[in-house]
């Protein structure tokens, strides 16, 4: 394994985090690497929103169907794609994924929460006041983990093939 692997491996959904407050600039070098995601054609049509305030962490989590840990956590992105982009939403998830991971490089663990086509998607955008020609796509709650779940994932076996699928 090499470093990245090493990261990429090491990721797990965290809804239970420390107070403790996250570095700026590790902040602002993980939002860098979601913009270094790859985009259709280059637009980049994303818009990072970054929510550390105690109170709009709790409304985003009020209006969430399974995002109630984000009032408990440090800090919150929320990612937005322009809707008229074609392929708003594969950039966006790129972009969450990169910070994801560029978070877990940094020893902070987050959770995704799903935003595309959610009932309270529209809400969080208006919150946030951000222009409605965004829509929301993910939320991640981020911080240093108070614990780290370890949740199997599946076998590769049986879940990748090679040229075709064949039934096992």
């Amino acid at each position: 394994m090499n470093i990245v692997t090493t990261i990429i491996k090491s990721r797990h959904s965290v809804r239970k985090f420390k107070i403790d407050i996250i570095d700026d600039k590790v902040i602002e070098d993980s939002l860098e690497c979601a913009l270094c995601a790859p985009t259709a054609m280059n637009h980049q049509p994303y818009l990072f929103i970054v929510v550390k305030q105690k109170e709009i962490l709790a409304k985003i989590a009020g209006l969430t169907e399974h995002g109630k840990f984000i009032e408990n956590s440090p800090v919150c992105f929320a990612v937005f794609g322009e809707k008229q982009e074609t392929f708003y939403l594969e950039d966006c998830c790129a972009a969450t994924e990169n910070l994801i991971l560029a978070l877990q490089a940094y020893g902070v663990c987050s959770c995704w929460v799903a935003g595309e086509k959610k009932t309270y998607a529209e809400p969080v955008r208006e919150l946030l006041q951000v222009p409605g020609k965004y829509a929301l796509v993910s939320l991640v709650a981020a911080g240093y983990p108070a614990e780290v779940p370890i949740v199997k994932k599946k076998l590769m076996k049986n879940l990748v093939y090679f040229e075709k699928y064949e039934e096992k």
